[in-house]
């Protein structure tokens, strides 16, 4: 761990750990860093997040000393329809091309996050972005992989050339990106929702069979929200609530609360009872999470400890569940992820995406922007809550996490990585909170990864023990690598906060490039 007393930031990339300290000495406070990280990490990791993408945040405030939530998820062009969809030959969402393509929440949230609650203005935090797409910075180990696998979705010449993979060590600048966040700087948000960047956008849509209109980017607005919660052990878990699945890893830990797993001396025992508390939490995420502007989900009801105890009777200690679906309670792949504390007292949780690597792989020509592929999330069945509609939200992998005891914050965390996220948020909550393991140890240790049915993929750091005694127990175990294209065991930050002394314990996951850095 890094520990510090004035300041933290612990994100995926170094040089955006240190663009937020840097804000943080420079008088900025928690938001004013966690903004800059976020959109230098749209340069230097740009098949992850960036201009195109969405962001979502928890906001610990200070001075009101409460915790606020930020939903930056765009929405669906007022003409996705299934009817739509169907005419044009998908007979399920596509993956990418202009029709997976939702409206960028990100540029809006980080601005709404900045007049809230931030010191500087919109144009000081992306100076450091600006900076180094403009001038260059040497691509690093795990960046440099994963943008040469990212590469091969790009779906047209103009992003082939704009992101053109580099080798390791090979500096590499982003013009076209720097010239683009220099206009959102000069001009604000209203650049890239009303003004040129948005009839780039939208030229580019219609060039290629896209839906967007310039009603659909002019329109947007991010929303505040109030967080949705659970204790865990004496523990309060926050989370943003749907249309993202942090509802699954509360409900996974009201599940797991009902086994103490803290006491079990055997490590494939503890696994299996997570596992199967993640499965049976996410057969309710699939079927119940949507927009709930649109389609009500019934988060009280599913998050009810009678509601988690009859969920964890159904667990057999002894046996891996084939299937599961969901209950019925009564009604009543590349993403970053960042934290940020400082000396005042602000906490934040953040995390921006793109989905897959470069998103839905379409560029827009001369600007560098990627845009997501976020309607990739939605269904086209209409019976299903989460089916694609005009102005609709999708299903939400990105999922910032905070826990708090006795109403302050003392875990400010997330795990970035597609469909492993909430899965690998409960694995590190339970590290934390039934094993008493730091943050460093919490996000180094090893992690399975549920695919469906009895498949499991686990890291091999677990140990063939591990491995043999899941099989036993009716797990189909599987390597490393089928856990890949759905975002592998993930990659997660971290900061702690001493309750006596108020010093920030950084720590970031070694699955990734990033580092701790604190002041």
């Amino acid at each position: 761990m890094v520990l510090a007393r004035r300041g933290m930031a612990c994100t995926s990339h170094p040089l955006a750990s240190l663009a937020a300290v840097e804000s943080l000495r420079g008088g900025g406070n928690a938001i004013d860093a966690a903004v800059a990280a976020t959109a230098l990490l749209g340069v230097v990791e740009p098949f992850s997040t960036g201009i195109g993408g969405d962001c979502f945040m928890l906001v610990w405030s200070a001075r009101e000393r409460r915790l606020f939530g930020l939903n930056g998820s765009g929405r669906a062009p007022r003409r996705a329809t299934v009817e739509a969809l169907r005419a044009a030959g998908h007979t399920t969402m596509p993956m990418l091309g202009m029709a997976s393509v939702t409206v960028p929440g990100a540029v809006d949230a980080w601005a709404c996050a900045l007049e809230r609650f931030g010191k500087r203005s919109l144009a000081e935090a992306l100076a450091p972005a600006i900076a180094y797409a403009s001038e260059g910075f040497p691509a690093t180990e795990v960046v440099s992989a994963q943008w040469a696998f990212g590469a091969g979705l790009l779906q047209t010449p103009g992003g082939k050339e704009a992101f053109a993979p580099p080798r390791l060590g090979a500096v590499t600048r982003l013009p076209e990106l720097a010239h683009s966040l220099r206009q959102i700087a000069e001009g604000g948000p209203e650049i890239l929702y009303r003004g040129a960047l948005a009839e780039r956008i939208i030229a580019f849509s219609d060039a290629h069979g896209g839906l967007l209109e310039a009603a659909d980017l002019a329109d947007h607005a991010s929303t505040w929200v109030a967080p949705i919660a659970t204790t865990y052990r004496g523990y309060t878990v926050h989370e943003i609530p749907p249309n993202g699945q942090g509802l699954a890893v509360l409900l996974a830990l009201n599940i797991l609360e009902q086994f103490d797993v803290g006491a079990e001396s055997d490590p494939a025992v503890a696994t299996h009872l997570r596992i199967e508390a993640v499965k049976l939490a996410y057969a309710d995420r699939d079927r119940y999470l949507a927009d709930p502007e649109i389609a009500p989900v019934p988060v009280e009801a599913l998050l009810a400890q009678s509601y988690a105890r009859g969920r964890a009777q159904t667990i057999r200690r002894d046996a891996a569940a084939v299937e599961v679906g969901p209950g019925a309670p009564l009604a009543g792949t590349d993403t970053v992820y960042l934290t940020t504390a400082d000396a005042e007292g602000n906490v934040v949780s953040c995390i921006n995406s793109l989905f897959f690597p470069f998103g839905s792989g379409m560029v827009v020509d001369g600007t560098g922007i990627a845009l997501q592929n976020r309607a990739f999330g939605f269904s086209l069945d209409p019976r299903h809550p989460n089916c694609i509609g005009p102005g609709k939200r999708p299903f939400h992998t990105i999922i910032p996490a905070m826990i708090c005891r006795d109403g302050r914050p003392v875990v400010s965390f997330g795990v970035m990585g597609g469909n492993v996220q909430a899965q690998a948020q409960v694995q590190v909550v339970s590290r934390l909170l039934d094993h008493g393991a730091n943050i460093q140890e919490a996000l180094d240790a090893p992690r399975f990864h549920y695919l469906d049915g009895r498949r499991v993929a686990v890291e091999g750091t677990f140990g063939p023990g591990v491995r043999q005694a899941l099989t036993a127990l009716g797990h189909e175990v599987q390597d490393e690598a089928a856990a890949l294209p759905y975002g592998g065991f993930g990659g997660g930050q971290g900061i702690m906060i001493d309750p006596m002394t108020g010093a920030f314990w950084g720590g970031s996951d070694e699955r990734k490039d990033g580092s701790a850095i604190g002041f």
